[in-house]
């Protein structure tokens, strides 16, 4: 699937005659043909290979299935990203049951990278060969890398709460898409803490960070794999201090 996606997508990127369509309201929200595109192309393979299993696409919605798994996909996580030519976009795909995410993959196929995490398996396959996927170890926040795409989402009763956690922190950086997931699997970064988020955008995400030894919650340590507020950590101690913060936001 993934490689499909690759084969759709990588023609249109930083291509001039790329076609953007705005499919927000209130708020610029683009897909381009290369999302649907990517995601035509994933369907056709789980159509021949795994036809009892239900689909949540980001842009062509819900397939039911009857197997009791679903696959979750997102063409392009980063569609701003990718029509700006920045090579922080992926490919998101997961496979998962009622309790959550099993298996994910995150692939970004301009640097020629892949992330994966589940089934016994942690990893980055990429230009420089295949390597163990490891969270860090960092222990205080004061110590911590935080990556998001605040402010650009999220209320402004969010950004206070990522605000607060920001201030904490060594460094900040913003705008990085599914990347900054894949970047905290692979050790780089401790956080990540986002808002509004769909299941398609995260639970990929979560079955790779995992799988390398860290934690996916939403702002009260529960579940997040319908979407919402995230709060992805390298490890439990990372974690709990930025949940302490962020528990004080208010729900809703």
């Amino acid at each position: 699937m993934a490689d499909a996606a690759r084969a759709a997508i990588l023609p249109h990127f930083r291509n001039p005659a790329l076609l953007t369509e705005d499919k927000g309201i209130g708020r610029f929200d683009p897909v381009t043909e290369a999302d649907r595109a990517a995601e035509t192309a994933m369907r056709a393979i789980l159509a021949q290979y795994r036809p009892e299993d239900a689909i949540l696409g980001e842009e062509q919605g819900t397939k039911s299935g009857t197997s009791g798994l679903t696959w979750v996909i997102d063409p392009i996580d980063g569609t701003r990203a990718f029509m700006s030519g920045t090579p922080t976009w992926g490919v998101l795909i997961a496979l998962c049951d009622a309790t959550g995410p099993l298996y994910g993959l995150i692939d970004q196929p301009h640097i020629g990278e892949r992330f994966e995490g589940g089934f016994g398996r942690a990893q980055l396959t990429g230009p420089r060969g295949t390597h163990p996927l490891q969270t860090r170890a960092t222990a205080a926040l004061s110590n911590a890398i935080l990556f998001s795409t605040f402010p650009e989402v999220g209320t402004p009763q969010e950004r206070a709460g990522f605000e607060a956690v920001r201030d904490r922190v060594k460094l900040t950086r913003y705008g990085m898409d599914c990347y900054a997931y894949a970047l905290l699997a692979a050790g780089q970064i401790d956080l990540v803490i986002e808002a509004g988020l769909a299941a398609y955008d995260i639970c990929a995400p979560i079955a790779v960070i995992e799988a390398a030894g860290g934690i996916v919650t939403d702002w009260q340590g529960g579940p997040v794999h319908a979407g919402g507020r995230a709060l992805a950590a390298a490890n439990p101690d990372i974690h709990a201090a930025a949940l302490a913060i962020l528990k004080t936001i208010p729900h809703g």
